[in-house]
């Protein structure tokens, strides 16, 4: 790590903290060459491949805003579209893997958006598995039928 200072190619660590929720380590370091102290702060980078071939790095933000298309006049807060992509992270980062296909990140996305609220999942998997036709939305709604009745029995 060279000193932003005096630009040594050399530092050392003086002290270590995670940051953003675990994500991150912030570290502060000082020059041995010119004695001052600057802050670092090192984080694994998730890079997704698109279907095109074209890579990306994971994005929270890209995420929340195509989610938010979905939900668009539905009960559903910035908070929880946070706390879904949130949970998307870190189902992409617990696989692993430095490089995830775009897919998998959609897949990652439509268990909690389904539990989020019925129709932006609806929506959200109408364009993400490409329904043509009726047929699809109608049994995509009686999977999810049948998913809530197996959850209102089990409960009871």
């Amino acid at each position: 790590m060279h000193c932003p200072f005096c630009r040594h190619s050399d530092s050392r660590v003086i002290d270590s903290r995670t940051a953003d929720d675990g994500t991150a380590i912030r570290r502060r370091r000082q020059c041995p060459e010119c004695g001052k102290r600057f802050t670092t702060a090192e984080s694994v980078t998730i890079t997704v491949l698109k279907r095109n071939g074209v890579t990306e790095s994971f994005s929270r933000a890209k995420v929340t805003d195509g989610v938010r298309k979905a939900c668009q006049g539905r009960p559903v807060s910035d908070d929880d579209l946070a706390v879904l992509a949130r949970s998307v992270e870190e189902t992409v980062r617990a696989s692993g893997c430095a490089e995830i296909a775009s897919h998998d990140v959609g897949m990652a996305i439509l268990g909690p958006l389904r539990d989020l609220d019925e129709i932006a999942y609806l929506r959200f998997a109408s364009v993400y598995r490409a329904f043509t036709s009726l047929e699809d939305f109608e049994s995509e709604i009686s999977l999810l039928r049948a998913e809530r009745d197996l959850s209102t029995t089990s409960a009871t």
